[in-house]
């Protein structure tokens, strides 16, 4: 693994956050860590700050759970998150909602898209079923991890368990349903060098598992490194694309900003609103 810390602030332009689908400028990072195949990771990324995940060489999957680090409690939830949006992928301009009407993350850059939501992530009986079974003590870190019990394992070190281990989402994988309503991982999807830009909207646990897709077809265990790239992009601005993307979202900001507003000297404090009421009222 390669890794570096920076000090280093970043402006930001008149719009609030920086949005980039090219190179983001080395003054701007804040952390780079390179997350091999089949391995696990997470840390806390603070509101304001992006987290760029880079598919090395094609292929890869990162089953992703977010958590409100403010209150663990509050956490992803892909069926808000879906229906907020009137989709059943994630992509450029859209966000990833809480149970509660809150903005965990935004995708604000995206050169893959089609991100899948639905099919959750590994467990030991499906892995060894379908690529062998290899343990620690036969191959030490070439061990055939799942992603289950690797997001397990993220979640103990911050105090959780089991109960906290929700639907994931799967970065860099996409799935197509038939006519007849059979479910297929689309090979190839993610080219080497794609990536996604996840912008905190809020302070977020991320956990991340570069464990298989669970539709990924037998055969050799695939291990495809990803890059994690941190940096300093603003928040959101009143016209950032991802505010914009839906009716929705707009109030999932200013749900997510209510929180933040003490921060912000002079910002006015609005009530939570609900997905089923409008701001000015009934939807």
């Amino acid at each position: 693994m390669t890794a570096a810390l920076h000090d280093e602030d970043a402006r930001t332009g008149p719009g609030g956050s920086r949005a980039t689908n090219g190179e983001i400028p080395r003054e701007h990072v804040l952390y780079e860590e390179v997350l091999p195949g089949g391995c696990h990771w997470s840390l806390v990324i603070n509101r304001g700050w992006t987290l760029r995940l880079t598919d090395l060489e094609g292929g890869a999957n990162v089953a992703a759970l977010l958590v409100n680090k403010d209150d663990k409690a509050e956490r992803y939830c892909m069926p808000d998150t879906l229906k907020a949006q009137h989709t059943a992928v994630l992509g450029q301009g859209l966000v990833c909602y809480t149970d509660m009407g809150r903005i965990l993350m935004s995708i604000t850059g995206d050169t893959c898209g089609g991100h899948d939501t639905l099919c959750g992530t590994t467990n030991a009986s499906l892995v060894t079923g379908r690529f062998g079974g290899r343990t620690y003590q036969e191959a030490r870190n070439d061990w055939h991890r799942n992603g289950r019990d690797s997001l397990l394992v993220e979640l103990g070190r911050w105090g959780l368990d089991r109960r906290d281990l929700v639907p994931n989402i799967n970065f860099f994988s996409r799935v197509a349903v038939d006519t007849a309503g059979r479910t297929r991982l689309l090979p190839d999807h993610s080219a080497p060098g794609s990536h996604v830009d996840l912008r905190a909207e809020m302070n977020v646990l991320v956990l991340l598992s570069a464990t298989p897709h669970p539709f990924h077809p037998a055969g050799d265990y695939p291990r495809k490194p990803v890059r994690m790239t941190i940096w300093k992009s603003g928040p959101a601005g009143p016209d950032d694309p991802c505010r914009r993307s839906r009716p929705e979202n707009e109030r999932g900001f200013r749900n997510t900003e209510a929180l933040f507003a003490h921060e912000t000297p002079g910002a006015e404090i609005l009530p939570f609103v609900p997905f089923a009421q409008g701001i000015g009222g009934a939807a």
